[in-house]
Order: C-alpha cells, then sequence, then structure tokens
C-alpha cells in the first residue's frame, strides 16, 4: 500500500466517524425525542407548544440543518488535515 492509499484510508476512516456521531445525534434528537421520550418531553413546553411534538414537528429538522453545517465545518479542517484542500 502506498503513502498516498494511507492518507486516503485515514481520511476515509475519519469521515466515516465523523458521520456516525452526527447521524447519530440526529436519530437521538428524531427519534428519541420524538418518539422515545415524548411523553416525558411534552411536560415541558416551548413556545406554547408540548417539547416532545416541537421535537417531533420542527426540532428534528432545526437539528438536520445545524449538523449539515457542523459537518461542512469538521470537513474543512479534515481536508486541511490531510491535504486535499489544495486539489
Amino acid at each position: 500500500m502506498t503513502e498516498k492509499q494511507k492518507i486516503a484510508n485515514a481520511y476515509w476512516k475519519e469521515n466515516i466517524k465523523y458521520l456516525f456521531i452526527l447521524l447519530s445525534i440526529w436519530f437521538v434528537v428524531s427519534y428519541g425525542a420524538g418518539i422515545l421520550f415524548k411523553d416525558w418531553l411534552n411536560h415541558i413546553r416551548l413556545g406554547g407548544f408540548r417539547l416532545g411534538f416541537w421535537f417531533a414537528q420542527q426540532g428534528a429538522i432545526y437539528t438536520f440543518v445545524i449538523l449539515i453545517f457542523i459537518y461542512v465545518r469538521l470537513m474543512n479542517k479534515l481536508d486541511k488535515k490531510y491535504g486535499y484542500d489544495r486539489e
């Protein structure tokens, strides 16, 4: 395996790690807060709406959009780390 292939494998491995972490957060927010913990969260109100309902309708979408921006930032740092920002 060449040095370039080792760098590419390390880059891809770190990318997959970021994807797994960010998608896990999104899963917990969308499925956990919107479905599993809905009844418990409905005791809290946000803007007049029950928090479980809010997460099911809006919170998961907002979280996903924020995670997209976090992913872009992480990938820009990763590209610089492995030298892919110059290509």
